[in-house]
C-alpha cells in the first residue's frame, strides 16, 4: 500500500484526473498575499476571533438532512419523497465528477470539462470534435463511449457499529486499521452479492460514523451534446476559478438500457425561468475532498510542510512546461493538456496555503478545537476516553515533520522525477534478474527476450530537453531538503551544486544512451550495483532508507487515522448531525442563495449575460482563449443576448462537484455548478460565507445557446418537456 506522503505528492500533481477544478487570475498576487498575510493582520486582537457556525460547511448528507434548519432558514422543509427523488436523480460520472439525469428518457447533464475524456473517446478520423463541438440530431446519431459508467446511489445503510465493534478488537493502532478494512470487505462483499449492486463503505467524521452505500451502474452511455471548446473553456485558464464567467461548460449524454434510451422514474425538471438573485438553490452532487475536521495541529503540518512543498514542485512544473510550448510551439497540442492540470493544482494549492496563513482564518479553527476540548473535558466520561487525544495527534505531526522532507526528496515517481531515476530503477531491476538463474528469471529476462528488454529500457522517444529540465529541478529539490553535504547527494553531484551539478551527472551517466547502457551491462550485475552512474548510485543507496522511511511514515500514518477516527467519535457525541461530515466524493446536498459579492474594489453581479461573453471576445482581440467560433461570431436575430449565462450562489462546493445540478425548491434545475471563486480556494480546510462562491451555468443560457442557436431542436425539446418529443 502507497503510503500517505507518496498519494499526496501523486494527487498534487494528477489531480487533474478528478478534477478538481481550480484556476486563480494572478498566482503571484495570491503567492504575495499568502507570505503577507500574518502581517495583514497586526492590527488584529486574534484572541477576538470567534468560530463560525458553518465553518465546516454545508455539505449534508443524504443520511443525515438538516430539516429543521432548512425550515429555519428557507422556510423549505422537504419531504421524504422530494429527498428521495433528488437523491435518486443525481449521479456520480465515472470516477471525477458529478451528473444527473433531466430526462424520464435517461438524458444526463454534466459538465464539458467533465465530458472532454468521452469526447475524444467517440472522435472518428477527419473528425475534431473537441474544438468543432458534437450534436446528434437523432437517437442513432448518440455515440457510445467506451468505459464510461454512470453510478446512481439507490441504498443507504448504517454500519457504524459494525465497523466500530471490529476495529475495537484491534490493540494496536495497526490491527485497528486492518481490523477495520477487514470489515469493510467483508460487509462490501456480503451485501453486494445479496444485492447485485456496486457497495461502498462510507467514512464520516473521521470514523464516528460509517455508512453502507449501495449504487446501481449504467454502463451504455452515450454522447448527445457538445459545444465548441471554446464555449466549454471560454477564457482558459486566465478565468479558472475566476468571476465574473462567460462558459458554456455543459455536455449531455443518454444512459441507454438493453440497446435502447433507459426508462426513469427519478429526473430532474427544467426550471422554465432558471435561478433568480435572493433565491435559494441546492447543488447536490459529489465532492471530493476537505479537511475541515482535521486538528489545529494536522492543519499545520499541512500548512508548514506538507503544502509548501508541493507548491514549490508544481512551480517548476508549470514554469517547465510553459518555457517548453514557448521554445516550441510545435509542440502546444502535446503539452497543453498536461500544463492546464498542473497549472490548476498550482492555483489550488496556492489558494489553499493563502488560506491556512491567514491568521483570522487559523484562528476560527483553533476557535472551534478549543470549544470542543472544553465540551470533552467538562463530561468525564468523554474526557476519559478522548482528552488525550489532540496531544497524541500533535505528536505524531512532530514525527511526521521530521522525516517527511527527506522521504519526499528520495522518493521518485513518473509525474515529477525525472526519467532518467526511472531507467535507473529498470537497470538495477536488470541486474538483480541477472543475478539469478536463468530458469528463475522473468519471461523478459530470459533468451532472446533479454536482448528486445535492454533495448527497451530507454524509451525510443526520449525526450532530453524535458528530462533534462525536470533533473535540474529535482537536484534542487536534493539540495533543499536533504542539503549538499548529504553523503549521497554529494557522490552522486561530486560536491557541485545547480547546473554544474547536473550537467556533471548527465556527463557521467551510462542511461544517456543505449550503447553506453549496453556498455555497463557487459560488466555484469555487479558492476552495474556498484557502479558510480550517479542515477544508479542514488536508486542503490536510497532504497534501503526508502523503505525505512516508508515503514516508519506507515506505522505514523496508522496511529494517526485511529486517534482520528477516536477523535470522531467525540465529535459525533457532541455535535451530532448538526456539522456535516468532510467529503468523501459521496452524494450531498449544499444549501444556498444566489448573490454575487465585492471583489476588486468592485462588486461581481449575481448572474452575467451573453453581452459579457462578447465584450471579452472584443475586449481581447477575438484570440485564444477569448475566441469563439464562427457561428457565435454572428449569432442569430432570434438570440437573446441579455439571457444570463453564468451565476454565483453562495452554496459550498469543492472539486468533484464540477457536473453537479443546481436545483431549486421544486427540485427544477435552474443551473450547472462547475467551479469555485479564488475565494473558494481555501475551502478545503474551512468554509466562509462572505465571498465564497459557487459558478454555474444558468439554465436559462444553456437553453437559449442550445434552442437558438445551435438550433438542436431535439434536445431543447426534451430537456423543457422532461421526455423525448421526437428523433429529429
Amino acid at each position: 500500500m502507497k503510503n500517505l506522503f507518496t498519494r499526496l505528492s501523486i494527487y498534487a500533481v494528477v489531480i487533474y484526473t478528478i478534477i478538481i477544478a481550480a484556476g486563480c487570475s494572478s498566482t503571484s498576487q495570491m503567492q504575495q498575499s499568502s507570505n503577507n498575510s500574518q502581517s495583514n493582520y497586526s492590527w488584529l486582537n486574534l484572541d477576538t476571533v470567534k468560530a463560525g457556525k458553518f465553518d465546516t460547511g454545508k455539505m449534508w448528507t443524504f443520511d443525515y438532512p438538516p430539516l429543521d434548519y432548512f425550515q429555519k432558514e428557507y422556510h423549505f422543509r422537504p419531504s421524504e419523497e422530494w429527498l428521495n427523488n433528488v437523491r435518486m436523480s443525481a449521479l456520480r460520472f465515472a470516477n471525477y465528477c458529478s451528473a444527473s439525469f433531466v430526462s424520464a428518457d435517461g438524458l444526463v447533464m454534466t459538465n464539458h470539462h467533465c465530458g472532454r475524456e468521452s469526447v475524444s473517446k467517440v472522435t472518428k478520423p477527419g473528425e475534431d470534435l473537441f474544438d468543432n463541438g458534437f450534436y446528434a440530431k437523432t437517437l442513432e446519431d448518440e455515440r457510445p463511449v467506451p468505459g464510461l459508467y454512470v453510478d446512481q446511489l439507490v441504498l443507504i445503510k448504517d454500519v457504524t457499529n459494525e465497523i466500530q465493534s471490529a476495529m475495537d478488537k484491534g490493540k494496536t493502532p495497526e490491527e485497528k486499521v486492518a481490523d477495520q478494512r477487514k470489515a469493510m470487505q467483508e460487509l462490501e462483499a456480503k451485501e453486494g452479492k445479496e444485492t447485485g449492486l456496486r457497495i461502498q463503505i462510507v467514512t464520516f467524521y473521521n470514523g464516528g460514523k460509517y455508512a453502507l452505500y449501495g449504487y446501481k451502474r449504467y454502463n451504455d452511455v452515450r454522447l448527445v451534446f457538445s459545444p465548441e471548446a471554446s464555449l466549454g473553456y471560454f477564457g482558459g485558464d486566465y478565468d479558472n476559478f475566476t468571476y465574473p464567467r462567460y462558459d458554456l461548460d455543459c455536455n449531455f449524454f443518454r444512459v441507454y438500457d438493453n440497446g435502447k434510451p433507459l426508462k426513469t422514474e427519478h429526473y430532474f425538471h427544467w426550471s422554465p425561468n432558471g435561478a433568480e438573485p435572493g433565491e435559494p438553490v441546492f447543488v447536490v452532487g459529489n465532492p471530493g475532498r476537505t479537511d475541515r475536521l482535521k486538528t489545529v495541529s494536522q492543519l499545520e503540518f499541512l500548512r508548514d510542510v506538507q503544502y509548501p512543498r508541493t507548491l514549490d514542485m508544481l512551480n517548476d512544473l508549470v514554469n517547465l512546461y510553459t518555457d517548453l510550448i514557448e521554445k516550441h510551439p510545435e509542440r502546444k497540442a502535446e503539452l497543453q493538456n498536461r500544463l492546464f492540470g498542473f497549472s490548476n493544482s498550482q492555483k489550488a494549492y496556492t489558494g489553499m496555503l493563502a488560506g491556512l496563513r491567514d491568521p483570522i482564518l487559523m484562528q476560527k479553527k483553533i476557535d472551534f478545537e478549543n470549544k470542543f476540548k472544553e465540551a470533552v473535558k467538562a463530561n468525564s466520561e468523554l474526557n476519559s476516553k478522548y482528552g488525550g487525544l489532540w496531544d497524541k495527534i500533535a505528536d505524531i505531526q512532530k514525527q511526521m515533520e521530521s522525516i517527511s522532507n527527506e522521504y519526499f526528496a528520495i522518493s521518485t515517481n513518473p509525474y515529477t522525477s525525472s526519467q532518467y531515476f526511472m531507467i535507473a530503477g529498470e537497470v538495477i531491476h536488470l541486474a538483480n534478474q541477472l543475478k539469478l538463474p536463468e530458469d528463475q528469471r522473468s519471461e523478459d529476462y530470459k533468451g532472446a527476450k533479454l536482448d528486445s528488454t535492454i533495448n527497451e529500457i530507454i524509451p525510443a522517444k526520449f525526450d532530453t530537453e524535458m528530462q533534462d529540465a525536470m533533473l535540474k529541478d529535482q537536484v534542487a529539490r536534493l539540495e533543499k531538503y536533504l542539503g549538499t553535504n548529504n553523503e549521497i547527494v554529494a557522490k552522486m553531484t561530486a560536491g557541485k551544486t545547480g547546473e554544474d551539478a547536473v550537467n556533471y551527472m548527465l556527463s557521467n551517466s551510462y542511461l544517456t544512451s543505449t550503447d553506453k547502457l549496453k556498455e555497463l551491462i557487459s560488466q555484469g550485475p555487479d558492476a552495474i550495483l556498484n557502479s558510480n552512474d550517479p542515477f544508479i548510485y542514488f536508486m542503490v543507496h536510497t532504497d534501503a532508507r526508502k523503505t525505512e522511511l516508508q515503514n516508519k511514515i506507515k506505522e505514523l500514518s496508522s496511529a494517526d487515522a485511529t486517534y482520528s477516527q477516536e477523535l470522531g467519535k467525540a465529535l459525533f457525541e457532541v455535535y451530532g448531525t448538526s456539522i456535516p461530515p468532510d467529503a468523501t466524493f459521496t452524494l450531498r446536498i449544499s444549501d444556498g442563495v444566489v448573490k454575487g459579492y465585492p471583489y476588486n474594489g468592485t462588486i461581481a453581479p449575481p448572474f452575467t449575460t451573453f453581452y459579457g461573453l462578447y465584450d471579452r471576445y472584443y475586449s481581447f482581440d477575438k484570440k485564444y482563449p477569448y475566441n469563439l467560433p464562427k457561428d457565435w461570431q454572428n449569432p442569430p436575430a432570434d438570440f437573446k443576448l441579455e439571457t444570463p449565462m453564468d451565476f454565483v450562489a453562495t452554496n459550498d462546493i469543492i472539486g468533484g462537484n464540477s457536473g453537479s445540478p443546481v436545483i431549486n425548491e421544486k427540485a427544477q434545475i435552474v443551473g450547472l455548478a462547475f467551479d469555485g471563486n479564488i475565494e473558494s480556494l481555501p475551502g478545503n480546510f474551512i468554509f466562509t460565507t462572505e465571498a465564497n462562491r459557487t459558478v454555474a451555468v444558468h439554465s436559462a443560457g444553456m437553453m437559449e445557446a442550445i434552442k437558438d442557436l445551435y438550433k438542436a431542436t431535439r434536445l431543447s425539446d426534451e430537456l423543457q418537456a422532461g421526455k423525448i418529443v421526437s428523433d429529429k
